[in-house]
């Protein structure tokens, strides 16, 4: 109930919706209930061929015993078919209230489980954009997407919908209660004595579907993962022969993900049957009994009431069915709830200091101090101490694996190195806020991250009012300004699902156009031009070049040819610097830079 509970926290304000519901809700009931002891009036009315006397009872609690009394006044004053007239037009009175008030009930829980939804999906998309890049490395995308998509909409229909059947189901089932012990308490007591052995029948078939129902929402997040991959890599399962390979995964995790679904049918459906044949014999033994009651004479049931009893009684086990139904389903809603409240729950490893300060720019360098970063499997950086002064160019060069990508990643706290300090301007980057930390600092990776956006949107990203002419502006300096207006709607060209309808030369000078626009005081380039043919990455360096004038850059370089006019050049093997200095004295020293640059150009 604790998963419950939390799940119901998003719905807050609550009362916004809670007091008009429960208003309407109490209307509806009422009026519910009225519609079938209006059944008596109306029996009293049609075959009450003996002129039976009904005198006014004396407490006003006696709800039949004044129907039936007022029946009577009326077939007195108006005749029989008045009588049945003024009877009939109560009947459709009561039914439409109770109708109106119904619908608008409904209305306000629709409106409260849009509303839960809404925050819910808002405060889980936030909390998941809020977390360190380094979280995403362990996690399975599908999975996450499952559980801000699907899981989500689980929780909507199953926790909120229960709410409505907790409150007004028990409260429908009380007033057919007390309907029923106003008409005969001897009858209902005795029918009372059934209602246990449904309970236990049904308590018995819904055991197991919390965890069934937590075994099939992993399974969808496993599946939704599949799919992702799938559809994210599918050259590469093309020109692998892996079509098979990748069908027989998904199909597989589908048929486990039916099983379960399967299971979970078998025992939320047996739960309706159960109780409605449970309803069916408890309305037999009903019948038995108070027509006993009726052909041996008791003055304390009438045929009239006892036909109001049966039909009362046959609706009580419509709140039982619904509670029932509710339980059941409300085991996916937690299982789906407890899923997503796992990522609200998740904290980001990396945040603002408490008193963090905003850096407003950049004025001296960048210094890391003694900085060691592991990853839990294995070390990745040790001790590396390096300055950065601003406006000059630092090359990051080495063998694969050797920790540049990573000591990048450190600058914009990515990720946080175990020990050592990284400082701007004599300031521990720890100590400023993130947001301002970031503005600094332009990104270009060996991979270009676009969006299914526009060309346009895709340079202003992230940034506010921007003109048309500032982003031409920025093209032009990336390069990309000449093959931009040569594509069917200029700027405001749909690039596709990540600019899958541009080659790789020109999303890089998409890439690059965006951090030019965002006139950063510090460039990070990682390998921007490895991946790139001849003269792609002929253009793509005119463009860095343009980029990286009067400007801090830290450049990761795959050919060592684009960063001979570094001012500083640092050489990565195994995590630790091994030289540095400039392109000649690198090439004097006769170490690992020189033996790169040989074997480049023995190439």
């Amino acid at each position: 109930m604790k998963i419950y509970f939390r799940l119901l926290s998003f719905a807050k304000p609550i009362e916004k919706f809670a007091i008009p519901y429960i208003i309407c809700t109490l209307i509806s009931v009422v009026f519910a209930t009225l519609n079938l002891a209006l059944l008596a009036p109306l029996m009293t009315t049609l075959f009450n061929k003996e002129n039976t006397a009904y005198s006014k009872p004396a407490s006003a609690y006696d709800i039949l015993g004044n129907f039936n009394y007022y029946a009577q006044q009326a077939n007195e004053m108006y005749g029989t078919m008045g009588a049945l007239q003024r009877v009939c037009v109560v009947i459709v009175i009561s039914v439409l209230l109770s109708n109106i008030t119904r619908y608008f009930a409904q209305l306000v829980m629709e409106n409260l489980r849009i509303h839960t939804l809404l925050n819910l999906r808002k405060t889980v998309f936030d909390n998941v954009m809020n977390l360190h890049t380094g979280y995403f490395n362990n996690q399975r995308k599908g999975d996450i997407i499952s559980k801000i998509a699907s899981d989500v909409q689980v929780v909507q229909f199953s926790v909120t919908a229960t709410l409505q059947v907790v409150f007004k189901e028990p409260l429908q089932l009380i007033a057919y209660l007390v309907m029923l012990f106003n008409i005969s308490a001897k009858l209902t007591f005795f029918s009372i004595l059934v209602i246990p052995i449904s309970a236990f029948l049904i308590a018995r078939i819904v055991k197991r579907l919390k965890q069934q129902a937590t075994q099939a929402q992993e399974s969808y997040g496993t599946m939704i993962s599949y799919l992702d991959e799938a559809l994210s890599g599918i050259k590469i399962v093309k020109a692998f022969n892996a079509t098979n390979y990748i069908k027989s995964r998904f199909h597989n995790e589908n048929v486990k993900y039916s099983e379960i679904g399967r299971a979970m049918a078998r025992r939320q459906q047996m739960g309706s049957p159960v109780s409605e044949t449970m309803g069916v014999v408890m309305v037999a033994i009903i019948v038995l009994y108070g027509g006993s009651l009726v052909i041996k004479g008791d003055s304390s049931l009438t045929a009239a009431n006892f036909i109001a009893y049966i039909a009362i009684f046959s609706q009580v086990m419509r709140p039982a069915k619904a509670l029932t139904d509710s339980f059941a389903n409300i085991h996916s809603g937690i299982a789906a709830g407890q899923r997503v409240l796992e990522l609200v729950d998740e904290k980001p490893e990396i945040s603002d200091a408490k008193d963090a300060e905003a850096i407003k720019d950049f004025k001296d360098s960048i210094e890391l101090r003694d900085v060691s970063f592991s990853y839990p499997t294995r070390q990745i950086l040790y001790n590396i101490n390096l300055s950065i002064p601003r406006g000059k160019t630092v090359a990051l060069v080495g063998p694969s694996g050797g920790g540049k990508s990573t000591l990048i990643d450190l600058l914009p706290r990515f990720m946080e190195p175990q020990q050592g300090s990284i400082s701007i301007d004599g300031k521990d980057i720890k100590s400023l806020t993130m947001d301002s930390l970031r503005s600094l600092m332009g990104v270009v990776n060996q991979e270009s991250i676009l969006f299914n956006d526009t060309i346009f949107g895709n340079i202003a990203f992230g940034l506010k009012d921007i003109t048309l002419e500032q982003v031409e502006a920025a093209a032009k300096i990336a390069n990309a300004h000449d093959f931009i207006m040569n594509t069917e709607n200029g700027y405001y060209t749909n690039i596709g699902d990540r600019g899958v309808k541009l080659s790789g030369g020109q999303k890089q000078r998409l890439s690059i156009a965006r951090a030019v626009l965002k006139n950063p005081s510090i460039l990070l380039l990682d390998e921007a031009t490895s991946a790139l043919d001849t003269e792609s990455e002929k253009l793509v360096q005119e463009a860095l070049n343009n980029l990286m004038q009067n400007r801090t850059s830290l450049v990761i370089a795959h050919r060592l040819s684009t960063i001979q006019n570094a001012d500083l050049i640092v050489v990565l093997e195994e995590g630790r610097i091994i030289e540095q200095g400039t392109h000649q004295q690198l090439i004097d020293h006769n170490g690992l830079y020189r033996r790169l640059i040989e074997m480049q150009t023995f190439e």
